[in-house]
């Protein structure tokens, strides 16, 4: 693919999706893990019930790469997909088979999508940054407005994920002041931090041990740092 502000880098580790000069998705043919930040943000899926694994809204689709690993966890649940850039959407179909994935995918604004949207949903992952290279950041409605819109979004014991950089801090104080139980996770030789959160969430220990038994995330626990936020 020609090199733009959106291109894929092919490796003989895997296809690399770059948007702006930032890593913004992983993937290896014939694997559904990242071994890296996606799979954390897919991790805190494993502590529903297989039974409220049902309905799951990605904002910041990128390249799908949580949105594989929730395939995996969860095979019957509807996952829709929210994704700004139509040419990552573009990229991502064309380089890493992200019409395999059977996701709702919805091109626009994610913030819009919160507040127009009226279902319900098991999981939330939040993965949405705007910026270049080393600068990228949340945006101005993140954490607030945004996580609270996203919190009515949730279905009763449901669990919301925010992926974050700088801006860990305030988005952990904010997900405190909404639910009882938020966990964050450190992935190895990253500097983004993944907090989760919801009021049946449970532990670090707790979550731990479920990643621990799943077949599709164990093989990535080593390089997580799970830590319950009081």
């Amino acid at each position: 693919m020609k090199r733009g502000r959106v291109h894929v880098k092919l490796g003989d580790s895997g296809r690399e999706l770059i948007v702006d000069g930032t890593f913004a998705s992983f993937y290896q043919p014939g694997s559904a893990v990242t071994g890296s930040v996606w799979d954390a943000i897919a991790a805190p899926l494993l502590a529903l019930p297989p039974k409220r694994r049902k309905r799951l809204l990605v904002l910041g689709l990128g390249g799908g790469s949580a949105a594989r690993i929730a395939r995996a966890i969860a095979p019957s649940c509807h996952i829709v997909g929210v994704e700004f850039d139509a040419a990552v959407v573009r990229a991502a179909r064309e380089h890493l088979d992200l019409d395999a994935l059977g996701v709702e995918v919805v091109v626009g604004d994610a913030l819009a999508f919160l507040r127009e949207d009226e279902a319900h949903y098991d999981a939330i992952f939040e993965d949405v940054f705007v910026g270049q290279g080393d600068d990228v950041h949340k945006p101005g409605w993140l954490p607030d407005p945004g996580l609270a819109l996203a919190k009515k979004r949730l279905a009763p014991g449901g669990i919301l994920v925010s992926n974050a950089l700088d801006e860990a801090p305030v988005v952990s104080h904010a997900l405190r002041t909404m639910f009882p139980d938020v966990v964050s996770i450190d992935v190895e030789d990253y500097d983004n931090r993944i907090l989760a959160a919801g009021r049946k969430l449970g532990t670090a220990a707790a979550l731990r041990k479920a990643i621990a038994a799943d077949p599709t995330l164990r093989e990535t626990l080593p390089r997580l740092k799970l830590r319950t936020v009081c």
